[in-house]
Protein backbone atom coordinates (compact mmCIF):
# COMPACT_ATOMS: atom_id res chain seq x y z
CA UNK A 1 0.00 0.00 0.00
CA UNK A 2 1.37 3.54 -1.18
CA UNK A 3 -0.27 6.55 1.37
CA UNK A 4 -0.12 9.95 -0.66
CA UNK A 5 0.29 13.17 1.37
CA UNK A 6 -0.61 17.08 0.28
CA UNK A 7 0.51 19.59 2.61
CA UNK A 8 -1.51 21.98 1.49
CA UNK A 9 -1.79 25.56 2.85
CA UNK A 10 -5.07 25.10 5.11
CA UNK A 11 -5.20 21.18 5.27
CA UNK A 12 -2.85 18.19 5.07
CA UNK A 13 -4.78 15.65 2.80
CA UNK A 14 -3.79 11.93 2.92
CA UNK A 15 -4.87 9.39 0.82
CA UNK A 16 -4.16 5.33 1.34
CA UNK A 17 -3.99 3.29 -1.84
CA UNK A 18 -4.11 -0.31 -2.46
CA UNK A 19 -2.91 -0.61 -5.83
CA UNK A 20 -4.75 1.83 -7.90
CA UNK A 21 -7.85 2.29 -5.51
CA UNK A 22 -7.89 4.80 -3.14
CA UNK A 23 -9.30 2.92 0.15
CA UNK A 24 -9.37 5.81 2.74
CA UNK A 25 -8.69 9.40 2.77
CA UNK A 26 -8.61 12.06 5.61
CA UNK A 27 -7.41 15.83 6.75
CA UNK A 28 -5.33 16.95 9.34
CA UNK A 29 -5.43 21.00 9.65
CA UNK A 30 -2.46 22.89 8.97
CA UNK A 31 -0.44 23.78 12.14
CA UNK A 32 3.31 24.80 11.43
CA UNK A 33 3.56 24.50 15.48
CA UNK A 34 3.25 20.26 15.09
CA UNK A 35 5.84 18.66 16.18
CA UNK A 36 7.03 15.28 13.84
CA UNK A 37 5.82 13.31 17.08
CA UNK A 38 2.43 14.49 17.17
CA UNK A 39 1.79 14.51 13.35
CA UNK A 40 3.30 10.76 13.32
CA UNK A 41 0.81 9.29 16.65
CA UNK A 42 -2.10 11.51 14.76
CA UNK A 43 -0.89 9.54 12.00
CA UNK A 44 -1.07 6.18 13.43
CA UNK A 45 -4.30 6.71 15.22
CA UNK A 46 -5.97 7.21 11.84
CA UNK A 47 -4.30 4.47 10.42
CA UNK A 48 -4.97 2.40 13.32
CA UNK A 49 -9.10 3.23 13.06
CA UNK A 50 -8.82 1.86 9.48
CA UNK A 51 -7.47 -0.87 10.66
CA UNK A 52 -3.81 -0.25 8.98
CA UNK A 53 -0.26 -0.80 10.45
CA UNK A 54 3.01 0.80 9.53
CA UNK A 55 3.93 -2.63 8.21
CA UNK A 56 0.88 -2.69 5.66
CA UNK A 57 2.98 0.35 3.61
CA UNK A 58 5.19 0.11 0.84
CA UNK A 59 5.54 3.73 0.46
CA UNK A 60 5.56 7.48 0.78
CA UNK A 61 5.01 10.34 -1.19
CA UNK A 62 4.85 14.04 -0.34
CA UNK A 63 3.97 17.47 -2.29
CA UNK A 64 4.17 20.37 -0.34
CA UNK A 65 3.34 23.87 -0.27
CA UNK A 66 4.40 24.76 3.23
CA UNK A 67 8.28 24.17 3.32
CA UNK A 68 8.16 25.12 7.16
CA UNK A 69 6.43 21.47 7.71
CA UNK A 70 8.63 19.52 4.81
CA UNK A 71 10.96 18.05 7.85
CA UNK A 72 8.21 17.11 10.58
CA UNK A 73 6.14 15.46 7.77
CA UNK A 74 9.51 14.38 6.31
CA UNK A 75 10.58 12.71 9.62
CA UNK A 76 7.58 11.34 11.07
CA UNK A 77 7.50 9.09 8.08
CA UNK A 78 10.65 7.65 8.51
CA UNK A 79 9.95 7.05 12.35
CA UNK A 80 6.02 5.66 12.43
CA UNK A 81 5.79 4.20 9.38
CA UNK A 82 9.54 3.59 8.52
CA UNK A 83 9.46 4.88 4.84
CA UNK A 84 11.65 8.15 3.48
CA UNK A 85 9.24 9.64 1.52
CA UNK A 86 9.43 10.71 -2.47
CA UNK A 87 9.28 14.30 -2.33
CA UNK A 88 7.42 16.03 -5.36
CA UNK A 89 9.91 18.17 -6.80
CA UNK A 90 12.54 19.67 -9.14
CA UNK A 91 14.28 16.45 -10.54
CA UNK A 92 11.14 13.96 -10.20
CA UNK A 93 10.21 12.16 -13.19
CA UNK A 94 6.08 13.39 -13.66
CA UNK A 95 5.31 12.79 -17.17
CA UNK A 96 4.93 17.01 -18.19
CA UNK A 97 7.23 18.94 -20.47
CA UNK A 98 7.19 22.02 -18.09
CA UNK A 99 7.18 25.03 -19.66
CA UNK A 100 7.27 27.92 -16.25
CA UNK A 101 9.82 30.28 -17.14
CA UNK A 102 11.22 29.21 -13.51
CA UNK A 103 10.06 25.97 -12.48
CA UNK A 104 11.28 26.29 -8.80
CA UNK A 105 8.43 28.89 -8.62
CA UNK A 106 5.70 26.83 -9.41
CA UNK A 107 3.61 24.95 -6.22
CA UNK A 108 4.06 21.46 -6.27
CA UNK A 109 -0.06 21.25 -6.09
CA UNK A 110 -0.57 22.62 -9.37
CA UNK A 111 2.13 20.04 -11.00
CA UNK A 112 0.67 17.32 -8.96
CA UNK A 113 -3.14 17.72 -10.16
CA UNK A 114 -1.65 18.29 -13.81
CA UNK A 115 -0.46 15.06 -13.90
CA UNK A 116 -3.46 13.55 -12.63
CA UNK A 117 -5.74 15.54 -15.32
CA UNK A 118 -3.58 14.78 -18.04
CA UNK A 119 -3.19 11.15 -17.62
CA UNK A 120 -6.58 10.47 -16.22
CA UNK A 121 -9.01 12.86 -18.40
CA UNK A 122 -6.54 13.33 -21.26
CA UNK A 123 -5.28 16.69 -23.25
CA UNK A 124 -5.62 19.50 -23.85
CA UNK A 125 -7.27 20.13 -20.31
CA UNK A 126 -7.72 22.96 -17.76
CA UNK A 127 -7.63 22.30 -14.16
CA UNK A 128 -9.52 24.28 -11.60
CA UNK A 129 -8.18 23.59 -8.04
CA UNK A 130 -10.73 25.17 -6.16
CA UNK A 131 -8.62 25.66 -2.85
CA UNK A 132 -7.33 28.10 -0.81
CA UNK A 133 -6.50 29.78 -3.28
CA UNK A 134 -8.39 29.34 -6.98
CA UNK A 135 -6.41 28.13 -9.55
CA UNK A 136 -6.21 27.30 -13.17
CA UNK A 137 -3.70 25.12 -15.05
CA UNK A 138 -2.85 24.67 -18.66
CA UNK A 139 -2.20 21.48 -20.20
CA UNK A 140 -1.19 20.92 -23.77
CA UNK A 141 -1.98 18.12 -26.14
CA UNK A 142 1.53 16.67 -26.21
CA UNK A 143 1.55 16.86 -22.11
CA UNK A 144 3.30 20.57 -22.04
CA UNK A 145 2.60 22.57 -18.71
CA UNK A 146 2.04 25.97 -19.99
CA UNK A 147 1.33 28.26 -16.80
CA UNK A 148 -2.30 29.69 -15.72
CA UNK A 149 -3.35 32.10 -13.48
CA UNK A 150 -3.92 32.34 -9.63
CA UNK A 151 -7.27 34.01 -8.07
CA UNK A 152 -7.89 34.73 -4.19
CA UNK A 153 -10.14 31.32 -3.07
CA UNK A 154 -13.95 31.33 -1.96
CA UNK A 155 -13.20 30.74 1.58
CA UNK A 156 -10.42 32.99 1.88
CA UNK A 157 -12.51 35.72 0.32
CA UNK A 158 -15.13 34.75 2.82
CA UNK A 159 -12.70 34.86 5.44
CA UNK A 160 -11.19 38.61 4.29
CA UNK A 161 -14.62 39.92 4.08
CA UNK A 162 -15.45 39.03 7.40
CA UNK A 163 -12.38 39.97 9.20
CA UNK A 164 -12.36 43.22 7.24
CA UNK A 165 -16.08 44.50 7.89
CA UNK A 166 -17.70 45.50 11.21
CA UNK A 167 -20.91 43.93 10.96
CA UNK A 168 -21.06 41.14 7.94
CA UNK A 169 -21.24 37.22 9.37
CA UNK A 170 -19.54 34.23 8.81
CA UNK A 171 -21.87 32.40 6.64
CA UNK A 172 -21.83 29.02 5.11
CA UNK A 173 -20.92 29.06 1.45
CA UNK A 174 -23.87 27.66 -0.24
CA UNK A 175 -25.87 28.39 -3.40
CA UNK A 176 -28.64 31.17 -2.42
CA UNK A 177 -31.94 30.07 -4.97
CA UNK A 178 -31.41 33.99 -6.33
CA UNK A 179 -29.12 36.70 -6.79
CA UNK A 180 -31.40 39.62 -5.18
CA UNK A 181 -31.68 38.43 -1.56
CA UNK A 182 -32.93 39.67 1.35
CA UNK A 183 -30.84 39.23 4.23
CA UNK A 184 -26.98 40.05 5.03
CA UNK A 185 -26.12 36.15 4.55
CA UNK A 186 -27.38 35.42 1.44
CA UNK A 187 -26.36 38.31 0.18
CA UNK A 188 -23.15 37.33 0.78
CA UNK A 189 -23.54 33.78 -0.16
CA UNK A 190 -24.70 35.31 -3.60
CA UNK A 191 -21.92 37.76 -4.09
CA UNK A 192 -19.53 34.95 -3.07
CA UNK A 193 -21.06 32.32 -4.64
CA UNK A 194 -22.09 33.66 -7.98
CA UNK A 195 -19.21 36.14 -7.97
CA UNK A 196 -17.07 33.09 -8.49
CA UNK A 197 -18.89 30.71 -11.01
CA UNK A 198 -18.75 34.17 -12.96
CA UNK A 199 -14.86 34.69 -12.53
CA UNK A 200 -14.32 30.98 -13.68
CA UNK A 201 -16.46 31.17 -16.79
CA UNK A 202 -14.66 33.91 -18.08
CA UNK A 203 -10.91 32.57 -17.64
CA UNK A 204 -11.85 29.04 -18.94
CA UNK A 205 -13.87 31.16 -21.53
CA UNK A 206 -10.41 33.36 -22.30
CA UNK A 207 -8.18 30.70 -21.72
CA UNK A 208 -9.65 28.62 -24.22
CA UNK A 209 -9.40 31.10 -26.57
CA UNK A 210 -5.68 31.90 -26.19
CA UNK A 211 -4.83 28.18 -26.79
CA UNK A 212 -6.45 27.89 -29.92
CA UNK A 213 -7.65 24.06 -29.08
CA UNK A 214 -11.05 23.08 -30.62
CA UNK A 215 -11.39 20.54 -27.46
CA UNK A 216 -10.35 21.69 -23.89
CA UNK A 217 -11.50 19.50 -21.66
CA UNK A 218 -12.27 21.49 -17.84
CA UNK A 219 -10.79 19.63 -14.66
CA UNK A 220 -11.76 20.77 -11.32
CA UNK A 221 -10.96 19.66 -7.90
CA UNK A 222 -11.02 21.26 -4.27
CA UNK A 223 -14.34 21.71 -1.68
CA UNK A 224 -16.53 23.60 -3.33
CA UNK A 225 -15.57 22.77 -7.16
CA UNK A 226 -19.13 20.54 -7.34
CA UNK A 227 -20.87 23.71 -6.16
CA UNK A 228 -19.79 26.50 -8.95
CA UNK A 229 -20.01 23.65 -11.25
CA UNK A 230 -23.90 23.63 -10.34
CA UNK A 231 -24.14 27.18 -10.53
CA UNK A 232 -22.66 27.41 -14.00
CA UNK A 233 -25.10 24.68 -14.92
CA UNK A 234 -23.88 25.13 -18.43
CA UNK A 235 -21.23 22.84 -19.61
CA UNK A 236 -18.12 24.73 -18.65
CA UNK A 237 -16.52 21.94 -15.73
CA UNK A 238 -16.72 18.40 -18.23
CA UNK A 239 -15.48 16.77 -14.58
CA UNK A 240 -14.85 17.25 -10.92
CA UNK A 241 -12.64 15.20 -9.15
CA UNK A 242 -11.98 15.82 -5.28
CA UNK A 243 -9.51 13.16 -4.93
CA UNK A 244 -7.33 14.46 -8.05
CA UNK A 245 -4.09 15.28 -6.35
CA UNK A 246 -4.26 12.66 -4.33
CA UNK A 247 -4.44 10.37 -7.55
CA UNK A 248 -2.01 12.45 -9.36
CA UNK A 249 0.30 11.94 -6.42
CA UNK A 250 -0.05 7.64 -7.02
CA UNK A 251 0.92 8.41 -10.36
CA UNK A 252 3.96 10.22 -10.48
CA UNK A 253 5.51 7.64 -7.15
CA UNK A 254 4.58 5.23 -9.62
CA UNK A 255 5.92 6.93 -12.74
CA UNK A 256 9.36 6.99 -10.51
CA UNK A 257 9.42 3.60 -9.57
CA UNK A 258 9.16 2.35 -12.97
CA UNK A 259 5.43 1.40 -12.77
CA UNK A 260 2.55 3.22 -14.76
CA UNK A 261 5.10 4.97 -17.66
Amino acid sequence: MIIAIDIGNTNIKIGVFNGDELINAFRFSVRTSHTADEFGVNLRMVMSDSKLSASDIDGVIISSVQPELNYTVEHACKHYLGRSPMIVGVGIKTGLNIKYTNPQELGADRIVNSVAAYRLYGAPCIVVDFGTATVFNYVAAGGEYMGGCIAPGIKTSLDSLVEKTAKLPSIELIKPERIINRTTGTNMQAGLIYGFAGLVKYIIEQMKKECGAADVKVVATGGLSEVVKAVLQEKIIDVTDRSLTLKGLKIIYDSNIGKGE
